[in-house]
């Protein structure tokens, strides 16, 4: 299981003969270990949490919060940002929540040992004219408070990390490694972009096989961001992503590719391909159209094609990775 995203910025009308890579991101084995297990649990019939299921019906801020009673749920930001020479960055910061208790089976027990959701986060910042690239990742139980979501402003934190919801609607994000920090707000210009049909994204075949899912597509963004004790103040745009659910890869699925974009004319595209293990697409992979005004259009995986062109090969694992890709979707007229 071995996932890939991917953000960058596409013109229309002169689109690049290779999709620019802000982000390629592998959660490690540990954590794709924990997934799996989700997953094989629910395959196995004995699920007791939540399924996503067609009709939900998003509310907002409600749903920028915790859903307790679905078992996997993830805050993704990605971002480029300037600074005030023009110098570019790239950060990414996520937290997430993976269940491990039941909300049936929780409150026999005061023992702040027993853990009923684990949470852990990523937060990366790159530097390409410095040619550097900075990430860490925390995991946490947060027995004594020191990580958790839902706790009045605070959609989710672990240790010093964390992501609040003001009053006006925006985001305050922050987190800091040895030698890097980032203190950002984010408020979408645009209207949240929900995914999938009738309130799911649809991941595979069958009842409940799917996520909740919508996204801040272009998210007006400003703040701090401190490099081996240089600090300094950037602005740019981000990407948000927040997507629950109980039950998503079969066993005929390995993984996914996953790509937003933002095009030059003030719209952005939402990709995804889930990867079967014979080499093949399932045919629930899908995408979203995002308009300059906020609409949105769902694409089917026949809708759009996305090939490899150049690959990266990991010295320490010897894994190949697309770092390149070619992308066609007839119904734009757009190829890049």
């Amino acid at each position: 299981m071995s996932p890939t995203k991917t953000t960058g910025t596409v013109s229309l009308k002169h689109a690049p003969k290779r999709l620019p890579l802000l982000r390629t991101s592998c959660p490690r084995g540990y954590i794709m270990c924990l997934l799996a297990l989700a997953f094989a649990s629910v395959a196995s019939g004995q699920n007791p949490w939540r399924l996503s299921l067609p009709g939900w019906q998003y509310e907002f801020p409600r749903d920028h919060f915790a859903h307790s009673d679905f078992k996997t749920e993830w805050w993704y930001f990605t971002g480029n940002l300037r600074d005030e020479a023009g110098k570019r960055y790239g950060y990414q910061l996520t937290f997430f929540r993976q269940g491990v208790r039941p909300i049936a089976e929780r409150g026999h027990t005061t023992s702040r040992f027993v853990c009923d959701e684990l949470k852990f986060a990523h937060f990366a910042v790159s530097d390409p004219n410095g040619k550097h690239f900075r990430f860490t990742q925390k995991t946490s139980r947060g027995a004594f408070g020191e990580a958790g979501f839902a706790q009045g402003d605070r959609i989710a934190w672990i240790d010093d990390w964390a992501l609040h919801l003001l009053t006006d609607g925006t985001m305050q994000l922050g987190a800091k490694m040895q030698d890097a920090s980032l203190a950002l707000t984010v408020k979408s210009a645009k209207p949240w972009a929900i995914h999938g049909e009738n309130g799911v994204s649809q991941k595979a075949d069958g009842e409940g096989r799917a996520s909740h899912y919508y996204s801040g597509t272009r998210l007006e963004t400003k703040g701090r961001l401190n490099l081996s004790g240089r600090e300094f103040a950037v602005s740019g745009t981000s990407w948000f992503d927040q997507e629950w659910a109980s039950n998503q890869l079969t066993p005929q699925q390995v993984g996914w590719n996953w790509f937003a974009l933002h095009l030059t004319d003030g719209t952005e595209l939402m990709l995804y391909q889930m990867r079967l293990r014979d080499g093949g697409l399932d045919p629930n992979s899908s995408g979203t159209v995002v308009a300059t005004n906020g609409a949105t259009r769902h694409l089917r995986r026949d809708d759009y094609t996305l090939t490899p062109t150049r690959w990266w090969t990991s010295d320490a694992t010897k894994a190949r990775y697309p770092v390149a890709w070619q992308l066609r979707i007839p119904s734009l007229k757009l190829e890049a």
